[in-house]
């Protein structure tokens, strides 16, 4: 059914970034090496710095600004060109959090609660957190859905909130008797769309582990690097010759998906190549092609962070080309829903 829908729609494909610093080797294969790789296809790709998001916690103003700059630098660095995609902050485009209120009063109150990311964040302190974070998923459909965007790029994580988005678009469009809004569909691809920490394979790689060693940080040079890949927590088992025997090896599993996403290959290509080897062989060939693939990116971030004023023109721009797709379904969303707007 969903197929049928969207056959009429233009194919685009949107995803964002939250600014909160710290990127990883996790959001480059997970998302930006991916971003990267769907550009120059049939669909049209927009890619976004969700500002807008990182301030459902409160933000230092100061650290927040270089934070959107540098991951606007992480996408281009990772090779998102801003004259084949747009690139833009998110609270530079307004219709995002004018469609993310027309959202409000589609969602219903028990789809919020039953996020798992809110019940995550909140804990037990769900009567002080911001209203910002229980409602944000409404901003992520809206963000989504004001380019009516066919398909999006996400990970496991992610996908309840994808979901959420498709619950939104099939009220709306049933509430309203068209079919105004796709019904966007995930695309889960790639060895290692969730890396995992390189200290308890369990965890997802994360900027806000308290160990450094947990994460390969998308800013450490090559000797970090290599150090980091030489202490990861592994076994003493020889590597298998196919992934089913890794099967509760988790840190040995996460190694040899994280190269195989390095090299685009896939993890039974990489095993037939160490099979019965030790990571003794292993550690140094992964730290090598971590090296290789990670080295330009650090490179072109300083390069690009080096000079603010040039990624603010770049989002300015990119602000401009997202307004223009968007504006135009924003208000057809508004005359759906028999609201007066001004017109030229």
């Amino acid at each position: 059914m969903s197929d049928q829908i969207n056959a009429q729609f233009r194919q685009r494909i949107f995803s964002g970034i939250q600014p909160s610093g710290g990127l990883t080797l996790g959001n480059y294969l997970g998302a930006l090496k991916r971003f990267a790789a769907l550009q120059g296809g049939e669909a049209e790709t927009i890619y976004c710095v969700v500002d807008l998001h990182a301030i459902t916690v409160w933000q230092d103003p100061e650290v927040l600004r270089v934070r959107i700059r540098e991951a606007a630098a992480a996408f281009m660095a990772a090779g998102v060109d801003p004259a084949q995609s747009v690139l833009f902050n998110q609270s530079q485009v307004s219709a995002h959090a004018e469609m993310a209120w027309l959202f409000n009063t589609v969602a219903r109150v028990g789809w919020m609660y039953r996020m798992t990311q809110f019940k995550d964040k909140a804990g037990k302190n769900t009567e002080n957190v911001s209203l910002g974070l229980l409602a944000y998923p409404a901003l992520m459909a809206a963000d989504i859905l004001t380019y009516q965007a066919t398909a999006v790029p996400v990970g496991e994580d992610q996908k309840q909130h994808l979901e959420l988005t498709r619950d939104i678009a099939a009220k709306f469009n049933h509430d309203y008797g068209v079919e105004h809004f796709p019904m966007t569909e995930p695309l889960i691809e790639g060895v290692a769309t969730r890396v995992m920490s390189l200290r308890d394979g369990s965890k997802k790689m994360s900027k806000s582990d308290p160990s450094d060693a947990s994460r390969i940080n998308l800013t450490d040079d090559a000797d970090t690097i290599a150090q980091k890949i030489r202490k990861a927590r592994t076994d003493a088992d020889p590597l298998p010759g196919q992934m089913e025997g890794l099967k509760d090896r988790p840190e040995a599993k996460n190694l040899v998906n994280i190269y195989a996403a390095l090299a685009d290959e896939t993890p039974d290509q990489v095993l037939a190549r160490f099979e019965g080897q030790g990571f003794g062989a292993f550690k140094p060939a992964l730290a090598e092609i971590a090296v290789e693939a990670l080295a330009p990116i650090t490179r072109r971030m300083a390069e690009y962070t080096a000079d603010p004023a040039q990624i603010d023109r770049i989002l300015a721009d990119g602000a401009d080309r997202a307004a223009a797709i968007a504006n135009p379904i924003l208000d057809r969303t508004k005359d759906i829903m028999g609201l007066l707007r001004t017109r030229a």
